[in-house]
């Protein structure tokens, strides 16, 4: 049996180019994603935005589902 040193070669210098490459690339996606997120997307608006939406929800006992579903789909929300 003959062992080709030089394919063993390739092949061991290709498995480390795309293990690093697939780290780097990785790595790169991360960075991406950390840079385009917001730092805190829960903080309280600065200036004159409002933030509309809150924890505790408003339960009107007076109006039916069919009318808060209707609501729903009229606004779109």
């Amino acid at each position: 049996m003959v062992v080709s040193v030089r394919k063993w070669l390739r092949r061991f210098i290709f498995i480390a180019l795309l293990c690093i490459l697939t780290v780097a690339m990785y790595g790169g996606c991360r960075f991406i994603a950390a840079w385009i997120a917001p730092a805190d997307p829960y903080r309280i608006p600065q200036g004159q935005a409002l933030k509309v939406f809150h924890s505790q929800m408003d339960w009107n006992m007076e109006s039916s589902i069919s009318e808060r579903l209707r609501l729903f789909y009229w606004y779109g929300e």
